[in-house]
């Protein structure tokens, strides 16, 4: 059973960074199709990011420019740096984790942009 776990959430300023990492397990990171998604209070789950098993990237229009998805082989995770933070980008990010022809989601890890 894949397990995917999320971290590097929290609450920053507008204007502010933050990094969110993706770890599946077991099974070396570079074998997964990852996508980070959010989902905001009232909201439906949209696609933030994605990076297929040969490192091409996508990313929705809201994020291009600020966003950046890459795939760390030596820590086993693909890591979302979000830069120029804004309210807006508030929301639970989600990693889904596709192995094969199975997906595998976190639980989430909150990110809150305020003043």
């Amino acid at each position: 059973q894949v397990q995917v776990v999320e971290s590097g959430g929290g609450a920053v300023q507008p204007g502010g960074s933050l990094r969110l990492s993706c770890a599946p397990s077991p099974n070396t990171i570079r074998l997964y199709h990852v996508g980070w998604y959010r989902q905001a209070p009232g909201k439906q789950r949209e696609m933030v990011a994605e990076i297929t098993i040969g490192d091409s990237t996508s990313y929705a229009d809201f994020v291009k420019g600020r966003f950046t998805i890459s795939r760390d082989n030596a820590k086993n995770t693909v890591d979302l740096q979000m830069n120029s933070l804004k309210v807006e980008d508030t929301a639970v990010y989600y990693c889904d984790a596709q192995l094969g022809a199975a997906m595998f989601w976190g639980q989430g890890t909150q990110v809150t942009v305020s003043s």
